[in-house]
């Protein structure tokens, strides 16, 4: 599916092609929730590194989360870089050099209308803080940290292909 996204102030604005569109998968972990999250949860989408195409760079940056920081002390650096627009903070897309051939749009960048996931997961809900309620309804999975599957297999599972 060809997805079309931009920031808030439309400074950047981007395409892909992405074979995981369903927004299923809402993260509590504390990295999400504070650099892209609403309602205390951020969702990313997979699609094709090759396929993203640009418009306004000059205005990307990134942001390298740390791993593991607790009471003050520092963590590790991870590789994965969060664009975001510098002039208006919209949390954009997650690219990782681990996974050099993916990027994960995140699903409140996308313009394009998105499909309605059949299911729900819900995962990091141990990082959840306590005013974060997570709706989780009939059929949704829940997760205390990272799940196994992919993005890719929570797909082939549950979306039939035509």
């Amino acid at each position: 599916m060809k997805l079309q996204g931009s920031c808030h102030c439309l400074s950047v604005k981007f395409s892909l092609n992405s074979d995981q569109p369903y927004p299923f998968n809402r993260c509590y972990c504390s990295i999400c929730r504070k650099t892209a999250g609403g309602g205390g949860f951020a969702i990313n989408l997979g699609a094709d590194f090759h396929t993203l195409k640009v418009q306004g760079e000059e205005f990307l940056s990134f942001y390298q989360a740390e791993i593991g920081v607790s009471s003050g002390a520092r963590g590790s650096q991870s590789p994965a870089r969060r664009h975001f627009c510098a002039k208006c903070g919209s949390a954009l897309w997650l690219w990782d050099p681990r996974w050099p051939e993916l990027v994960h749009p995140f699903a409140s960048a996308i313009d394009t209308e998105l499909p309605v996931p059949p299911v729900r997961s819900h995962m990091m809900l141990d990082c959840a803080p306590s005013w974060v309620q997570p709706e989780i309804r009939e059929g949704d999975e829940t997760f205390a940290g990272y799940p196994e599957e992919s993005l890719a297999q929570w797909h082939r599972r549950n979306i039939p292909r035509a």
